[in-house]
């Protein structure tokens, strides 16, 4: 049985002293200063669940540290991994939830609402995410009309990672137009390499390469509202995208062989690790610092990245991801901790250690460490057409969580393109039922 919790009763007076110092952080600098005064939530205790793990939940504990530094509460870091929805959900079933959780599913989160188990920011925090955010990542926390969440770490996830010297063997430079890619992947492929590692083995993967080809040939209106499922997955324009994908992978030799059976972290690998079997990745920002961690090619030099390639003269597009704050209980310090992970001062800590992109405003470019992520960071900022992951928000059981619908048909899909429509059929089926049940 899930729990309805009594909503407590927020001390203005007390929240805005214990966040002032949190939420002033200015053009985004390196943390830390002044903490007298500021020692409000000295003696609380605050729980956080996220999905980090190994170096980012260091980087996120240092995040978290500033947090105490500056309002004296303390703080338990507990990683959920892959798990992090179940983990948060069993919690609240058991009626011990944390009090703030990152979540990458909005998805869940819209659940989670739905059921009155987050609840609506207030005071500061509200104040600072709508002061930090732009409109589009402030739609992307609003459920209802209210303001739940803020995104704390977003990801560019329109993104081709490119071996250099594989480029060079072949004679190639990077495409900006997808006629361009096609032309680019057969050559690589005619050089002896396979052009592109897809890891559809994962099924998230699949859907990200099908979300940026259909948000590029259908809009972002369209993009929108399948999500919704306001248009049914049989819709045209969704055969269009799929057809536009086939195009690709049937291109002999261009996907590298057993790409159904290719685990993500196999396929980072396969391009950018000790023996290389592929030219290129499409996947998110965070790719890169899975590059350094390999050691065998340097991100910036022998590995880099180009835009996703426009289609048919689209504009600059990006799908994004992310991890969003939300507080599953309503006390000072948990509305505390969110203003402070609204402000651009928490999210300059993690940033100036790399692995990071913000989608906050007052950040200062100049905090990342690395040109590389400075450009991925400007593309998901300066981008005239930025989406939210689309499998993310939909009903888990259909994009959401392992062995989705969604993953299983678009990674088949992967595997045999050669009949779009049909694919497109057995996805109108699947969402039927998983946002019937939803």
């Amino acid at each position: 049985m899930r729990h309805k919790r009594k909503v407590g009763v927020v001390s203005v007076a007390l929240l805005a002293a214990s966040v002032a110092a949190c939420s002033s952080g200015g053009g985004g600098g390196a943390g830390g200063g002044s903490t007298s005064g500021a020692q409000s939530l000295k003696g609380q205790h605050l729980e956080v669940i996220a999905e980090w793990s190994g170096a980012e939940q260091a980087s996120f504990q240092a995040v978290l540290d500033g947090f105490t530094k500056k309002t004296g509460a303390s703080i338990t870091y507990t990683s959920g991994g892959d798990n992090t929805s179940v983990l948060v959900n069993t919690r609240v079933a058991g009626g011990n939830p944390p009090d703030v959780a990152l979540i990458a599913q909005p998805g869940e989160v819209n659940q989670l609402a739905a059921k009155s188990q987050i609840f609506p920011m207030t005071g500061d925090a509200a104040a600072a995410t709508k002061a930090n955010f732009s409109n589009s990542w402030q739609q992307l926390g609003t459920i209802n009309g209210q303001l739940y969440g803020v995104f704390f770490k977003a990801a560019n996830k329109s993104v081709v990672w490119y071996n250099t010297q594989d480029f060079a063997n072949a004679g190639v430079q990077p495409p900006t137009t997808w006629d361009q890619f096609l032309t680019v992947s057969k050559t690589i492929a005619d050089s002896g390499v396979a052009a592109m590692a897809i890891p559809a083995g994962d099924g998230w993967p699949a859907t990200d390469w099908f979300e940026n080809i259909y948000l590029r040939t259908a809009g972002v209106d369209k993009y929108n509202q399948l999500t919704q499922h306001k248009i049914p997955w049989t819709d045209p324009s969704v055969i269009t995208a799929l057809q536009t994908w086939a195009d690709y992978l049937k291109q002999s030799g261009v996907v590298e062989p057993g790409a159904t059976q290719l685990s993500f972290t196999q396929s980072e690998a396969d391009v950018f690790g000790g023996s290389p079997k592929a030219a290129m990745l499409y996947e998110g920002d965070f790719v890169g610092t899975d590059i350094t961690k390999l050691g065998k090619f340097k991100v910036g030099d022998t590995a880099k990245f180009f835009n996703f390639p426009n289609i048919n003269g689209s504009q600059p597009a990006v799908v994004s991801g992310g991890d969003e704050a939300v507080a599953l209980k309503n006390t000072p310090a948990a509305m505390a901790l969110m203003a402070y992970l609204a402000s651009p001062e928490a999210a300059a800590i993690w940033a100036a250690k790399g692995g990071f992109t913000s989608a906050n405003s007052k950040l200062d470019p100049s905090v990342y460490p690395d040109d590389t992520t400075r450009q991925i960071a400007q593309a998901l900022v300066s981008s005239q057409s930025v989406v939210f992951d689309m499998s993310d928000q939909t009903p888990p059981a259909f994009g959401g969580q392992k062995s989705a619908d969604e993953w299983n048909i678009l990674s088949a899909f992967v595997g045999n393109p050669s009949n779009p429509a049909a694919t497109a059929a057995q996805l109108e089926a699947a969402a039927k039922k998983d946002y019937a049940g939803s």
